[in-house]
């Protein structure tokens, strides 16, 4: 019981400043951010599915709720996110849970890496107490500017000074000797944020922090009528792919750190759906799990559902009876927490190792991120969905086409799987066999493994076309059928399948 309070409060301390973050990241007040992570914890953390993992506002969708925010309105976010739960129920209702698994790793991971990138570049503008230009490409063109505008601005040099400091923090926190270490390095930061704020003569932003209950905004007849809107179902579909996909696959990643019991897929889909109708229905912010918080939650001892559960109390109770506090909390210190989460995601190793493992799964993992950045969300992971489709269908098809001839016999054997991709191959090879000249042609298919429809219609039109010559004899040869002796020209018989064992020799004539 006390190494699960223990890691509560581990939990607790990790999750408070990336609840702030993310909602104010997200283009939302952040006491939603805290109230998303308090039904993370009192609402999906009761649950069963995945017993250690965290659930909360994560820094993977900030980008995509921004956008939601900008194009909808933050009245319209809460039904969005209701309905992405009420989803998320029926998914696993369908025990469609295990579904996500079978998306290609390579576009989750350049899904994240395409979430991190703009997360790193928008924040850094928050890290100087500036305001991003707009999209991920315009806000990386207006980096030298950033550049140039904080080293003349003494107040936003000292933000930036602040939220650098806190990046570095976060990275070589866990280098410092214990048992120092075993504060988060989030909450170091804050809490040596809030003292260079407080010295005087320092202006840098802080939160503006507003009531927690107020904040709290049931979805009403205007809202229920907005789902009307396509734009507005499609945000709400990409929601809910996103958010189930992270959460299941982080599931799958919190399995791996501890030897407990392993994740209940449609039961824990089930549970993230719960969670995110309710966060909807107060007009929050939707949820995912989130690792950071989860692979505290396990590296503090947790072996139990209590850890998390109690860490949605902590953040109750701070939030209702320390609200003060976090108007002392700098903004450039959460973004500096964020640009260090949006490094995490970004993961540039992962580009190498997946190179050195597999370099067409790499490419697709480079085409996915690269897609969202210069896009959006869901058009980058379409885009990635494609090309991890493409190289399938391409390593699918391996063909090996051999044409011969043997006295007046032209063959053309055909080895392995052949798709739509092959279609440009095996015409030309189809022409290389007409033009040969000979009187006799054989289709040897026998060692296929696969023959699409595109490729088979491709075969038959060709061998239809010779036959209307009147001058040549085609042998077809399907899968698993004998390779018979060529007749004689002129023998009868030609164009039955007389031994009733799939081949057929098509003549000239119809007769």
């Amino acid at each position: 019981m006390s190494t699960e309070i223990t890691a509560s409060f581990v939990v607790f301390l990790v999750a408070l400043p990336l609840c702030i973050g993310v909602a104010v990241a997200s283009g939302a007040p952040p006491e939603l951010g805290i109230v998303s992570g308090i039904v993370g914890g009192l609402v999906v953390g009761l649950m069963r599915g995945s017993a250690l993992q965290v659930s909360g506002p994560a820094a993977g969708l900030a980008a995509l709720v921004a956008d939601a925010v900008l194009a909808h309105g933050l009245a319209m976010l809460g039904i969005i996110v209701l309905v992405t739960g009420l989803l998320q129920i029926v998914l696993a209702l369908v025990k469609l849970g295990r579904m996500f698994q079978a998306i290609s790793v390579a576009v989750i991971q350049g899904m994240l890496a395409g979430i991190g990138l703009p997360l790193m570049i928008g924040q850094s503008y928050v890290l100087a107490d500036a305001k991003a230009p707009g999209t991920p490409v315009e806000n990386l063109l207006g980096l030298p500017g950033l550049v140039v505008t904080t080293f003349g601005t003494p107040d936003a040099l000292i933000a930036a000074a602040l939220g650098t400091v806190t990046v570095v923090l976060s990275f070589v926190w866990k280098k410092v000797p214990g048992p120092v270490n075993r504060a988060p390095a989030a909450l170091v930061a804050v809490v040596l944020g809030m003292g260079v704020a407080a010295l005087p003569g320092v202006d840098i932003k802080t939160l503006q922090v507003g009531d927690l209950l107020g904040s709290v905004h049931l979805p009403g007849p205007d809202q229920l009528a907005g789902l009307a809107d396509p734009a507005v179902v499609a945000t709400i579909l990409t929601f809910t792919v996103i958010a189930s996909a992270e959460s299941l696959f982080t599931a799958a990643a919190v399995d791996r750190m501890h030897t407990g019991p392993r994740t209940r897929y449609n039961v824990e889909l089930f549970a993230q759906g719960v969670g995110n109708t309710v966060s909807g229905t107060l007009g929050a912010l939707p949820l995912t799990a989130v690792v950071a918080r989860s692979s505290a939650n396990v590296q503090a001892g947790a072996r139990t559902r209590l850890s998390r559960t109690l860490h949605g109390l902590w953040l109750l109770a701070f939030a209702l009876l320390l609200p003060g506090l976090l108007a002392l909390v700098p903004i450039t210190v959460l973004a500096g927490v964020l640009v260090h989460s949006g490094w995490k995601l970004f993961a540039p190793e992962q580009f190498r190792v997946l190179w050195r493992q597999d370099r067409g799964e790499g490419v697709v993992m480079a085409v996915t991120t690269l897609a969202i950045f210069g896009t959006a969300l869901l058009e980058g992971v379409l885009i990635g969905l494609a090309a991890a489709t493409l190289l399938a269908v391409l390593r699918m098809s391996r063909t090996t086409l051999r044409q011969t001839t043997d006295g007046e016999t032209a063959k053309l054997t055909l080895t392995g799987s052949a798709t739509f991709v092959r279609l440009p191959q095996l015409v030309e090879a189809l022409e290389a066999l007409a033009a040969a000249g000979t009187p006799r042609i054989r289709l040897d298919l026998t060692a296929m493994t696969h023959l699409d429809h595109a490729c088979r219609t491709q075969i038959d039109e060709f061998v239809a076309q010779q036959r209307r010559k009147g001058t040549v004899r085609v042998e077809l040869l399907l899968p698993n059928t004998p390779a018979p002796p060529l007749p004689e020209p002129g023998a009868k018989g030609a164009g039955e399948d007389r031994d009733g064992d799939g081949f057929a020799w098509f003549a000239g004539t119809r007769g």
